[in-house]
């Protein structure tokens, strides 16, 4: 059925039995001062929800088909693309990432397997050997070098804790060397163009005016804010968050072409709620919708077995991965289902399959909000558990 909130807000669709999903959306814009933002779910292959509401941008309303940013939500893209890999026998978790990728054994790394590098324990969460600017890091193979020349870490920390931009780059480097191609373009090739999904790692020109533009909440300071004069000194930590600083309070460049235009593995992809929720859709139904088979379900199971479990030392987060693919930690963030499993991006989108409920659901929103402030997805997805079981 059609929906549109009374108070004009939200619109779009919610299958017979979903309508207090719609009514929690709504209450978003209503009472939870959401600027702009889209939710979407689909299950057994079919779409139960698709709802948009707010403001893309100052001054122009959020479209069915608008686009956004999904930061890491991208992780979970780049971890469909190594299970491909994996599934067709061209890469071993088990063997080091020098026998795909040689340059990569400098600086005492032949050691660093595979498995390492998509778990977030490679030791390697940050570059340390040089001071990188924002658009910089929009040359991937330039990235690429720079982490294959990279020593590892003398901080214990460093290999249990969130590699948040270089895992990207890790694993889209180990891509490249076996397949020849960019992991955006394996993406579009492999699973954007055959499950005709709106996902782009690189978005075409063309696409530009279709862009939201992000926002952060007064809350939403920069990478330090909250950290005492000590832990803001942490080298470690500093390679995370502050080479380069992700969320500067001046020249924001992710709302610009250039960033929208370049391949961030890790943080750069953009998408609309729609076309997230059917890719994990397809993951949450072993990896096949629509007569497109991405892998074999046995190498999706693997995919989603704990490699790697802690509490981040900078974020204080409990965190939890198998193949790139975040798991559900505790608390719950991916909504009440236990096997559930997908990415989470910063400032609140969130992106994810429920196994058992056969369903994949994306939420995706211009107003970046800290953790601690982000009431707006329980409501959704508890009232979205009940109405899928």
């Amino acid at each position: 059925m059609n929906f549109d909130s009374e108070s004009g807000a939200a619109h779009g669709f919610v299958a017979a039995g979903f309508e207090s999903v719609a009514a929690e959306f709504a209450r978003n814009f209503e009472e939870r001062g959401d600027v702009g933002a889209a939710f979407a779910a689909v299950q057994n292959g079919e779409t139960v929800v698709d709802l948009w509401g707010g403001d893309a941008a100052p001054g122009r309303p959020w479209r069915d088909d608008s686009l956004q940013v999904i930061f890491s939500g991208t992780k979970g893209l780049t971890a469909a693309c190594m299970l491909m890999l994996i599934d067709g026998g061209r890469v071993d978790l088990d063997k080091p990432v020098a026998h795909y990728w040689p340059q990569f054994a400098a600086n005492d790394k032949s050691r660093v397997l595979v498995r390492d590098i998509v778990s977030h324990q490679a030791g390697l969460p940050g570059i340390t050997r040089t001071s990188l600017t924002l658009t910089e890091v929009v040359d991937a193979e330039a990235m690429e070098a720079l982490l294959a020349g990279e020593p590892l870490s003398s901080d214990p920390n460093a290999y249990r804790c969130y590699h948040a931009l270089t895992i990207g780059w890790l694993c889209g480097g180990l891509l490249r060397r076996i397949d020849g191609r960019s992991i955006g373009r394996f993406f579009a090739d492999e699973i954007a163009r055959p499950l005709a999904l709106e996902i782009w790692l690189g978005l075409p020109g063309a696409l530009e005016e279709r862009m939201g533009q992000l926002e952060r909440s007064p809350a939403f300071g920069p990478w330090d804010a909250g950290l005492t004069p000590e832990q803001a000194a942490n080298p470690t930590l500093k390679s995370i968050w502050a080479n380069p600083p992700l969320f500067p309070i001046e020249g924001f460049l992710w709302n610009t072409r250039a960033f929208h235009a370049s391949e961030i593995p890790a943080a750069g992809a953009i998408a609309t709620a729609r076309s997230m929720a059917r890719f994990y859709a397809c993951l949450s139904q072993g990896a096949e919708l629509d007569g497109v088979r991405l892998m074999k379900p046995e190498t999706l199971l693997a995919g989603r077995r704990e490699l790697n479990r802690f509490i981040d030392p900078f974020l204080a987060e409990p965190m939890a991965f198998g193949t790139v693919f975040a798991l559900q930690p505790e608390p719950k963030r991916f909504g009440p289902a236990p096997e559930a499993f997908g990415h989470q991006g910063a400032g609140g989108s969130l992106h994810a399959a429920w196994p058992e409920q056969k369903l994949g659901f994306s939420y995706v929103m211009n107003q970046m909000r800290t953790a601690a402030e982000d009431q707006r997805l329980p409501a959704i997805l508890d009232a979205l558990y009940a109405a899928a079981l």
